[in-house]
């Protein structure tokens, strides 16, 4: 595939793949992270115990706010197909976030609550194609897999940092106040990648260009995303939301003389766990991307994560086969999420970047909702194992999917 980024030619194979730009991203990515985490944390005591909400009412707010995410990211992609507003979306998008989530502690009504968090979830997903295509104009070609996988493992460390820094700082401030704190991390966000955004003005070979805000779904469907999606969306299918996970995990620790304070405390720290995994697996396998190629990574990713839900099919109520899972899992997500991001950025040219990597958020978005939805559907009615069997089937079938599709394509 011809090099379409328009990057000077001493950025090629001879030179690093580290910049100071390629460090911005992933520090924006670790710090809005963290940010946000620090809010999700804490989102749950502070609607039910502060402001007497009931559980359906954290449901709806998050439902609501996921659901803008996808459309948010779909919405930014054509935007960010022009190199000169890909630094002040993703910029104004990681502001956003930021003083949304700290808006949540002023809020005394639940609706209050709902607004500020779309907000700050359709932030996050309108600045989300510009910070990808943004990285995607940074990094020299041959090291695709090392740049995403240094930004995803900025964003599973900050889901690290966050939950421990919510912890500790709701026992020293309280709720409120660990909310308003949780916008700082987020404004060094907007911070480190508007650096990021000066580098890429410098690396380019000619000055940024305004192009026409158009999806172009036939331009990418003739680059072969259509072809690229199908085991992507085959497995967002059957990937569902870590709070599931940790929910099983609860429940299976709260088994003899472990109550369920001990059995929730043991499992938010192997979820920590997880991240911590998937953190490091980004970043190795970002290197391994670059040599086999991001379908190999994929498809590895989606056999991980068949073990990991065979295992949370099975009733364990000691830690360590529960740990095993979430280790699987976390492998997973490291590989997969690293191989969908470089796939995306080594298929198209640097015009079609920003509409790829927003249908690409779209195809997540609405995969992860209806998995989640599937998944607890069969939970409710047929129990754990049904809802876990059917998550690995699909995470399976994307393994086979991502070599069938890539037969025949470099």
């Amino acid at each position: 595939m011809d090099d379409h980024t328009g990057q000077k030619p001493q950025r090629g194979e001879r030179s690093g793949w580290y910049s100071a730009g390629v460090g911005g991203v992933g520090a924006a990515s670790f710090f809005s992270d963290s940010g946000h985490e620090i809010a999700t944390a804490v989102l749950p005591g502070f609607l039910t115990s502060t402001l007497h909400a009931s559980p359906g009412a954290l449901g709806v707010v998050e439902g609501v706010s996921d659901a803008l995410t996808g459309i948010a990211k779909l919405a930014g992609g054509p935007l960010a197909n022009s190199p000169a507003r890909r630094a002040r979306i993703a910029t104004g998008g990681y502001l956003g976030t930021a003083l949304a989530t700290g808006a949540l502690g002023l809020a005394t009504s639940v609706w209050q609550v709902g607004v500020a968090r779309a907000t700050a979830w359709a932030s996050r997903g309108i600045r989300s194609p510009a910070r990808d295509a943004l990285l995607a104009s940074l990094a020299p070609r041959h090291a695709y897999g090392r740049a995403f996988g240094l930004e995803r493992a900025g964003d599973n460390l900050g889901a690290v940092v966050g939950p421990l820094l919510a912890a500790l700082l709701v026992s020293l401030v309280g709720i409120r106040t660990t909310l308003y704190c949780a916008a700082l991390p987020g404004l060094l966000a907007a911070v480190a990648i508007t650096f990021a955004g000066r580098e890429a003005r410098r690396t380019l070979a000619e000055p940024f260009a305004r192009r026409r805000i158009r999806l172009r779904l036939g331009a990418l469907r003739r680059a072969g995303m259509a072809r690229a999606l199908l085991p992507v969306a085959m497995f967002e299918v059957g990937n569902i939301a870590v709070t599931l996970l940790i929910l099983r995990a609860t429940q299976l620790l709260h088994h003899g003389a472990r109550d369920l304070a001990a059995a929730t405390s043991l499992a938010v720290l192997i979820y920590a766990a997880h991240n911590a995994l998937a953190a490091a697996v980004a970043y190795l396998g970002g290197h391994w991307i670059d040599r086999a190629g991001p379908r190999a990574a994929f498809a590895t990713g989606g056999v991980l994560y068949l073990a990991a839900y065979g295992m949370f099919a099975v009733p364990w109520h000691g830690w360590p086969p529960l740990l095993a899972a979430f280790v699987l899992a976390g492998s997973g997500i490291g590989l997969v999420e690293t191989a969908e991001s470089t796939l995306v950025a080594g298929m198209l040219p640097d015009a079609l970047r920003g509409s790829g990597f927003g249908l690409l958020g779209l195809v997540q978005s609405l995969g992860d909702f209806a998995s989640s939805a599937a998944v607890g559907l069969l939970w409710t009615a047929f129990g754990p194992a049904v809802g876990f069997g059917y998550a690995a089937a699909w995470t399976g079938a994307s393994a086979l999917a991502v070599w069938a599709t890539g037969r025949g394509r470099r």
